[in-house]
This record gives C-alpha cells, sequence and structure tokens, in this order.
C-alpha cells in the first residue's frame, strides 16, 4: 500500500465526512492502477456526497478507460446536472465535452 493511500484510509477510518478525502482515496487507487477498486471508489463518492462535483469527471473518464460506456455516460450526465446546480461552469464545459466523445 503506497503511504499517501495508507494516510488517506487513517482518514476515513477515523471517521472524517469531508468529500475531498473520500475523492482522494478513489483517485490514489486509480493512480496505483487499481481500476475497480477506484471506480467503486468514485461510485461511493458520488452516492455519498453527490454534489462535490470533482468526483463526476474522474468517474466518467474512468468509466470509459474501462470500457463501461454507459456507466460512463451516467456518470457524465450526473456531473453536468451536479455541476450546473454548483453554478461550476469549468466543470459544465469540461462534463459536456466529455460527454459528446461517448
Amino acid at each position: 500500500m503506497s503511504k499517501r493511500l495508507e494516510a488517506i484510509e487513517k482518514m476515513l477510518a477515523a471517521g472524517s465526512q469531508e468529500p475531498f478525502h473520500h475523492y482522494a482515496r478513489a483517485m490514489e487507487l486509480r493512480s496505483l492502477g487499481r481500476s475497480e477498486e477506484a471506480l467503486a471508489a468514485f461510485s461511493g463518492v458520488a452516492e455519498r456526497f453527490a454534489t462535490y462535483v470533482p468526483t463526476y469527471l474522474m468517474a466518467a473518464q474512468l468509466a470509459a478507460e474501462l470500457g463501461r460506456k454507459d456507466t460512463s455516460a451516467g456518470f457524465a450526465d450526473r456531473g453536468i446536472e451536479a455541476a450546473r446546480r454548483a453554478g461550476d461552469d469549468h466543470a459544465l464545459s469540461e462534463l459536456t465535452t466529455f460527454r459528446a466523445t461517448l
């Protein structure tokens, strides 16, 4: 286990409710090549912290890399709505552009 993942998991085990910590775990799993675990972690973040916009593009990209077009489209669509609600035009643009590639 990487030291970074170990540190993140300690924060989560201590009960962190910070969306970024959960997102960071998914990102670290992805960087370690643990794609299936990373996608499951991104799904968990999206379910638990639906307004945490950064999750959606990363999850959509990973799902696409794994050949799961429907899952990828679902993440992108949910992200587009979350970005609209949050007024995050940058994320909205990225998600919309990505969605058009599917």
